[in-house]
């Protein structure tokens, strides 16, 4: 993941990303897991460059990791690198034996 500079640091203002082609596998079962993951964040000094973030997330395709774990992963990962004043990181993940699961994880 890759930043560039937040030329307009003096304005708080939000930055949100969707990202609706996510998978992983489900580290029981091998199966593919399909999922939409939201980032919003509040940048300070520096912004996610977007193509270094689908590569990152694209990274996950054949990880075998629990929806739980890969969203806080996705957080940490991401306030690490960018150094956020906030942010937010949703997964919404796709039917799965007749559930729905969805994680949602703040910073700070």
């Amino acid at each position: 993941m890759e930043t560039i500079e937040n030329k307009y640091r003096r304005h708080d203002y939000e930055v949100r990303i969707r990202f609706p082609e996510f998978t992983c596998l489900c580290p029981m079962t091998s199966q593919p897991d399909f999922a939409e993951i939201i980032i919003n964040y509040v940048p300070d000094e520096l912004l996610v460059e977007l193509k270094s973030l689908k590569l990152y997330l694209n990274s996950y395709r054949n990880k075998g990791i629990f929806h739980e774990e890969v969203v806080n992963r996705i957080l940490s990962d991401f306030t690490e690198k960018v150094h956020p004043k906030k942010a937010e990181i949703i997964g919404n993940f796709n039917i799965r034996g007749g559930l729905y699961t969805t994680v949602k994880v703040v910073y700070p």
